[in-house]
């Protein structure tokens, strides 16, 4: 999960600009101008599931049936009426009188046809409808409808299972302070927030980075917007390793080695500094 910090904003002509993250961990990004981006979300179709929001996920959950069971249900219809299976004389009513050996017993209409493929799909099997040794098409269809079921089952089955278990769906239990502070420790300038887990389940092998993300200028004049560098960051031990039983208080040394040494009021309000960290476990 993420959460950021934006300690320093810059007032514009539009307003300040927005973060980079927001503080319940959504990117602020927007990809543009990039050639055939929707079909390269089709071909990812796994991951494109699991990132949409679960209402377009369940949609596609019970249209994925629902085609499914239509598009199999108009092919038995096909087969019995290329068989002849719904000609009057034909018809389930009259088949005993004119020993008409069908293709799918029971069958007089599309809508019987349906509620066959739903049946043989979900194998429900209510026992009225049955296939006969009459015709092999019907043979190789049902072996074909339930590949197609089982493989339909798993795909669901494995997208909502992993967007259930990805960590963005369980983040909301894993608070961090509202602000970070700076202040003095042991002689040394330290920036310093709180981290908690609110779930009784602890986080196994939790760890923490940050980024900070700020705009840089080479020694050539060039302007790098967004560019990035590893903050350290550590826990009362100096490790980043997280347990999380408590609060814990995070806090980055600004030292020599800190990007954060030396920036003055001025370049404050001049610059726009915003610090992402990141929890993994």
């Amino acid at each position: 999960m993420y959460n950021t910090f934006a300690f320093f904003r810059k007032e514009t002509g539009d307003g300040p600009k927005r973060r980079a993250v927001a503080k319940n961990g959504d990117c602020n990004v927007s990809y543009t101008r990039i050639a055939e981006h929707r079909k390269k979300f089709v071909q990812d179709f796994f991951t494109t599931l699991v990132d949409v929001k679960w209402t377009w996920m369940l949609l596609v959950f019970a249209l994925s049936f629902l085609l499914s069971w239509l598009g199999f249900g108009l092919l038995w219809w096909i087969i019995a009426f290329t068989h002849g299976d719904l000609y009057e004389e034909n018809l389930p009513k009259n088949q005993q009188k004119t020993g008409w050996s069908p293709c799918v017993t029971q069958i007089n209409s599309f809508a019987s046809c349906f509620l066959f493929s739903i049946e043989t799909q979900q194998t429900i099997g209510y026992g009225s409808r049955t296939i006969t040794e009459e015709c092999p098409q019907a043979m190789v269809l049902l072996y074909l409808q339930c590949i197609a079921g089982v493989a339909i089952q798993a795909l669901m089955v494995g997208i909502i299972f992993a967007k259930t278990v990805r960590p963005s769906e369980n983040a909301h239990s894993i608070i961090f302070s509202n602000s970070a502070v700076i202040c003095h420790r042991d002689g040394y300038l330290y920036l310093m927030f709180r981290i908690g887990n609110m779930r009784k389940s602890h986080i196994v092998g939790a760890k923490m980075k940050a980024q900070l993300i700020r705009t840089k200028i080479t020694n050539e004049g060039e302007k790098l917007h967004q560019y990035q560098t590893e903050l350290p960051i550590a826990t009362d031990d100096r490790t980043d390793h997280l347990f999380l039983i408590w609060p814990l208080l995070i806090a980055h040394k600004i030292d020599e080695n800190s990007p954060l040494l030396g920036l003055t009021a001025s370049e404050v309000r001049q610059d726009l500094c915003e610090i992402v960290v990141m929890v993994e476990g």
